[in-house]
């Protein structure tokens, strides 16, 4: 059974992170959490990660300034989150990344919440490969949200519509695991989605028509067994109930799972990290770049 006790959420003040809150905030509500926000005071120059730029040192943060951002985090909380929800607040001094990792190990956290950017120019580029690392080298689930045209979301945080990416592997068996804990309420609803990729190399004319045929008889036979497959994985008490479906595509794993995710105007999908073929969650995996073009919320899951 999926529990979710503690809830890591990075704060750096931007629209993005403050979407990122408000996808805590309901996830915190739902399991009964308690929400660490963690605001990261950065130490390097930016000329270190920007060559070409004048050195501008930056100065240590006085016992002052901590006790300001402080101030501005539960500020910035009181009008997002509301009362109700167990809260504590953090700082950290230097790498982000580091110190979300850091801080995230040792609260244990339960699920990290981060937006996808910061905020414009060399910040979201900076918080961009902040994201990145942390869904890398975390151990616990970590959910990304990207940034949305809404100042102000137009309703409250509801994962109504469920997307679960399956390809069979261990990861992808556990995200179910959290996808189906999230479904609260009547209305909620799961799609559990198998992709079957075909990327077959340019080839003659001859060759191309041969292995057309191959190719052809191959993946009618994988998506019947894989469909099958898929249905076995629906738990009986959802089965009667009939909240949660499935669907098979045929393509590229990541843009039918972006493409499905549009279509049905998905509110989260849920992915293991570690898929088939994929050691690691790297440039070019399916869960990477699902992760940088989603319009909504992701949750990927070790």
């Amino acid at each position: 059974m999926v529990q979710i006790r503690q809830i890591l959420c990075p704060l750096d003040f931007s629209d993005v992170s403050r979407h990122a809150l408000d996808q805590a905030r309901a996830i915190a509500r739902q399991y009964a959490s308690t929400l660490t926000l963690l605001h990261v005071c950065p130490l390097m120059p930016a000329a270190a990660a920007a060559p070409g730029l004048p050195l501008t040192p930056v100065p240590m943060p006085t016992p002052g300034d901590l006790h300001a951002v402080r101030e501005s985090m539960q500020r910035f909380a009181e009008t997002e989150v509301g009362t109700g929800i167990p809260m504590q607040f953090e700082i950290g001094e230097g790498d982000a990344a580091s110190e979300i990792l850091d801080r995230a190990a040792s609260m244990p956290s339960d699920l990290i919440v981060m937006g996808t950017h910061g905020r414009s120019g060399f910040e979201r580029l900076v918080l961009g490969s902040v994201t990145e690392r942390v869904i890398h080298k975390a151990k616990c689930p970590v959910l990304t949200v990207p940034p949305i045209a809404d100042v102000v979301p137009a309703r409250p945080v509801r994962f109504t519509r469920i997307l679960c990416a399956i390809d069979f592997s261990d990861a992808s068996l556990r995200a179910l695991e959290y996808a189906l804990s999230l479904m609260q309420g009547p209305d909620a609803r799961l799609t559990l989605m198998h992709v079957v990729e075909v990327t077959p190399a340019p080839r003659s004319a001859a060759e191309a028509d041969v292995e057309s045929r191959a190719l052809g008889a191959y993946v009618a036979a994988a998506a019947h067994a894989r469909a099958e497959h898929l249905e076995r994985l629906i738990p009986d008490c959802e089965r009667a109930q009939g909240r949660v479906e499935t669907t098979l595509a045929i393509g590229s794993a990541h843009r039918e799972i972006l493409r499905v995710a549009c279509e049905r105007a998905i509110d989260i999908i849920v992915l293991g990290a570690h898929g088939i073929g994929v050691p690691q969650l790297l440039f070019g995996s399916a869960a990477h770049q699902v992760v940088r073009q989603a319009h909504c919320p992701v949750l990927t899951v070790r």
